[in-house]
């Protein structure tokens, strides 16, 4: 695992209250990677991401919270398509606001709920759920063996964990492998980033059973070659300035993770595990 420490917890927040507006100009309503097979659009990709995710871990009807659900974009999908039940956390009071209302425009205001808080604090009742789901938010996280340890125990027997994360190469690494990694923690308020196999020792530690995990970093990295163009065609150079240091930060590291994906320095997994029935 490569930290940053620098980065800090009221960074993020800040970070993300300011620039949600930002993500979603530049982006669209999920703030994630898209999944690529061809020429699809961003959108598709983006949507195919969630897709490929909830086909490995999510049933009709299930119970879910999403750490890290930003504007709601995956929590109202697996509410609509799969009539989930849905619990969502984000650390920005704008991005819980931004979903709620977005649920009920949606029409699954009912079926979900959006909730400020940390998920490294937040207290869950235990066996709530049968998917804890999470798309690029764990690279947030301060401890992730001690998150994942929590997050399995809000798990019914049967339960899956559902996970995409950016993620740092296997070691050893190069010194220029390190400063790749390094610099997109710091543009990205990361505070580390984890490899495969860490991750998948994080989850065996805490009780569950890996059942499937996929690299996916050649079909994701054109994401941000489609970020960097978007950005320079639409000068979001000056919107950034206006928001803050943080955002222009991010735009400033999107050669950056492209090399570092270019280079092999970071890699991005999904990773599927269950807890073990009773």
């Amino acid at each position: 695992m490569i930290a940053c420490s620098t980065v800090t917890q009221r960074e993020i927040r800040f970070h993300y209250d300011l620039a949600t507006m930002f993500y979603r100009l530049l982006w669209g309503r999920h703030i994630h990677h898209g999944l690529w097979t061809g020429e699809e659009s961003p959108a598709a990709a983006q949507q195919q991401l969630t897709d490929a995710l909830a086909a490995a871990a999510v049933r009709t009807g299930d119970s879910v919270v999403d750490v890290g659900c930003g504007m709601g974009g995956s929590s109202i999908h697996l509410a609509r398509a799969f009539s989930c039940r849905v619990t969502g956390i984000t650390l920005s009071a704008v991005q819980r606001g931004w979903a709620g209302c977005a649920a009920r425009w949606q029409g699954v205001g009912r079926s979900t709920r959006f909730l400020r808080a940390d998920a490294e604090r937040i207290e869950l009742p235990a066996a709530a759920f049968d998917v804890v789901w999470s798309v690029e938010c764990t690279e947030h996280l301060f401890d992730k063996a001690t998150f994942f340890r929590r997050a399995a125990r809000w798990l019914r027997p049967g339960g899956r964990m559902a996970i995409c994360a950016w993620l740092a190469a296997e070691p050893p690494h190069s010194a220029s492998a390190e400063k790749f990694i390094h610099e997109v923690c710091e543009g990205f308020l990361c505070p580390s980033l984890g490899t495969m196999s860490e991750y998948q020792t994080w989850m065996s530690d805490a009780g569950l059973v890996m059942r499937e995990s996929h690299d996916w970093t050649d079909r994701v990295s054109k994401t941000w070659e489609i970020c960097r163009q978007r950005s320079r065609r639409a000068h979001l150079g000056g919107i950034a300035r206006l928001i803050g240091s943080s955002a222009i930060g991010f735009l400033d590291r999107f050669e950056t993770i492209l090399e570092a994906y270019r280079t092999g320095a970071m890699r991005y997994g999904s990773l599927i595990f269950e807890a073990p029935a009773v």
